[in-house]
């Protein structure tokens, strides 16, 4: 049997053609231990690892979805998705039942039970992610947009923090308004 064939893949595979995606699994020759694993196997950088975990935020089970360059800002976590209460990770059992897939090879969709999702914003670094399709020898590539169009989840910027510490500012869109040029009337003798 191909590792394609399994049920857990097959769910994930079900999720991408209901959201319309067209995604090919990417079997891979060993399983992946951690997303630097992943991200050596993929030949990319491992930020462009997209890392599923599930928190619980009170009695709410919530899936946050980061840079594999990143880790949870725990804290964060309710603000963003609107919920109060204490913030723990789910112990695998929990994430078990929940999902029906284990907590170290935790796919983006395809899970027993609808759960809201946020997606950490610095995703949106990289044309092309990778995630495990359920199974730590299976995974799949996809854009932004499509994980988002996959999860329905929200984008936050402070639900993660590079591991390194460093943080990095996004860049500030240009527009044409302020070219240098600039003309006010009445202080410029006008």
């Amino acid at each position: 049997m191909d590792i394609t064939d399994t049920k857990p893949v097959q769910n994930v595979m079900k999720a991408l053609q209901d959201a319309g995606l067209d995604i090919e699994m990417i079997e891979l020759e060993e399983p992946a231990a951690d997303p630097a694993d992943l991200a050596r196997m993929m030949n990319v950088d491992v930020g462009a690892i997209a890392v599923g975990r599930i928190f619980a935020i009170a009695k709410r089970m919530a899936l946050v979805i980061v840079a594999g360059d990143h880790a949870v800002v725990a804290d964060n976590l309710g603000p963003a998705l609107n919920l109060k209460g204490d913030v723990f990770e789910a112990v695998d059992a929990d994430v078990r039942g929940l999902t029906g897939y284990t907590a170290d090879c935790m796919p983006p969709a395809g899970w027993r039970h609808a759960i809201p999702v946020v997606l950490d914003y610095s995703l949106k670094r990289f044309e092309t992610l990778y995630a495990l399709a359920g199974d730590p020898q299976c995974a799949f590539a996809i854009s932004m947009d499509g994980l988002k169009r996959l999860t329905g989840g929200i984008v936050s910027r402070t639900v993660a923090q590079p591991l390194d510490g460093s943080t990095q500012a996004p860049p500030m869109p240009r527009n044409r308004t302020f070219t240098g040029e600039r003309v006010v009337p009445g202080l410029d003798g006008e």
